[in-house]
């Protein structure tokens, strides 16, 4: 009988078994894991590059000296809330600490919009260069956020699925116990109605003492006599 050194035996299991192990689905959960931290970082990059234009933004805002500081403190505020909630790769499967990121990154998105509307009483604004620019870096990086969670879901979807599905439940259920279901991002409550704003007693400062333009559609308020 032929006797084959140990380490030949090792070697030759080694060969056999691991196509069949990697066959079997063995690797499928690490590395829908990964792709999914991977998708999770572009997320974090794009809702940082969202706060760092917000300085910036609100910055030319003042500088245009409206009358309405209330939208301008609240946006200053959900910032600053929003930068320092952070979830990392190693706690997405944590629904509280994932649900205060979701919902500090909806505060604020939520404050910008309120924030926008109220630029569009103020015609200097819509004519101030930089505003616009920073205006259309703002909406180009809220679509870039939109499809960053849409890539971050679709890629948690997968790596939860296996977590339930064969072949891959056996490991998730064996050498792989560890494997924990990552969260999704979901509709904030408040993104189902549009932000309410508030223009009374907001006008305009108009040069020269004239009346302040008339929105289409609307009756200018009779003026008191003298």
């Amino acid at each position: 009988m032929i006797r084959f050194p140990p380490r030949a035996t090792a070697i030759a299991a080694a060969v056999i078994i691991l196509p069949t192990v990697a066959g079997c689905g063995y690797n499928t959960i690490p590395t829908r894991e990964e792709a999914a931290k991977a998708r999770w970082a572009d997320v974090q990059s794009q809702y940082q590059r969202r706060a760092d234009l917000i300085p910036n933004l609100v910055s030319t805002v003042q500088g245009a000296a409206i009358q309405e500081r209330t939208t301008l403190t609240q946006v200053t505020e959900a910032r600053a809330r929003a930068t320092a909630v952070t979830v990392t790769p190693e706690t997405l499967n944590d629904p509280a600490a994932f649900q205060r990121y979701q919902a500090a990154q909806g505060e604020l998105s939520q404050a910008l919009s309120r924030l926008l509307m109220v630029v569009e009483n103020y015609p200097q604004l819509q004519a101030n260069q930089n505003f616009l620019a920073l205006q259309s870096q703002l909406e180009g990086t809220e679509n870039r956020i939109a499809i960053a969670r849409r890539d971050y879901n679709a890629a948690v979807q997968a790596y939860n699925t296996s977590l339930r599905t064969f072949p891959t439940v056996i490991w998730a259920k064996t050498l792989q116990s560890d494997a924990e279901r990552m969260q999704l991002f979901s509709a904030a409550p408040q993104a189902q109605t549009a932000p309410t704003v508030s223009f009374d007693g907001l006008a305009p400062a108009v040069p020269g003492g004239a009346a302040p333009p008339v929105t289409p559609g609307t009756t200018p308020a009779a003026t008191p006599a003298p």
